[in-house]
């Protein structure tokens, strides 16, 4: 489990395809403090396995499925990462609860000035939107981030400095892909409206039972 607040960037220093995914190499130093073989280490967005650590940088293997599923697979030898440990039983949780569990890869659809602030709107799938409500949650890159509106096609954020100084995020050009995972609340409540067949789920006359 992760807040979304990042916690350094690191830069992706070795990609090395294989026949089972690719191994990645990211070089930092805040995040390998106490890390380990084995920890969890969000790399935009996406929860990965430190598979071996050393002084300056980790690797970490990325599956066929999550090349899939997220924009993990486009990550090349230079390219800047969001970066975030697992959180600590009983620290502060200062952005939301995050999974590192993508839900879908949307796409940057503009920028603009906000005062000493950027505006984005980002196009997102369907199943993204729908988890989407205004002044809720939502991950972009492995980012907490409060949502502004939200259209049919996806939502807009407000980037504050220093979110742009500590994140990937105004690197970003138009039409480039991101990870994005809805708020986790969200999902389970839709899930129990929805119930697993036809007709199911909570009614409102369930609702007052419980």
């Amino acid at each position: 489990m992760f807040t979304g607040i990042v916690e350094e960037l690191g830069t992706v220093d070795r990609v090395s395809p294989g026949a089972d995914g690719v191994t990645l190499r990211v070089a930092c130093t805040r995040v390998l403090e106490q890390s380990r073989i084995g920890d969890s280490i969000m790399v935009n967005g996406a929860c990965l396995t430190a598979t071996r650590v050393d002084q300056d940088g980790f690797f970490a293997d990325v599956s066929p499925e999550t090349t899939r599923v997220t924009t993990l697979g486009r990550l090349r030898q230079g390219d800047r990462v969001n970066l975030e440990r697992a959180m600590a039983l009983g620290g502060r949780l200062g952005g939301h609860l995050v999974t590192g569990h993508v839900d879908g890869v949307g796409t940057l659809r503009l920028l603009r000035p906000s005062g000493r602030a950027t505006e984005i709107w980002f196009d997102a799938p369907g199943e993204v939107v729908g988890l989407t409500v205004v002044k809720g949650s939502i991950a972009v890159e492995g980012v907490s981030l409060t949502v502004n509106a939200v259209d049919s096609g996806g939502f807009s954020v407000t980037i504050i400095p220093h979110t742009a100084d500590h994140t990937t995020l105004l690197s970003l050009k138009p039409g480039v892909p991101v990870n994005l995972e809805a708020d986790l609340i969200g999902k389970y409540v839709a899930r129990l409206l929805k119930g697993n067949a036809p007709g199911g789920g909570l009614t409102e006359e369930t609702l007052y039972k419980l």
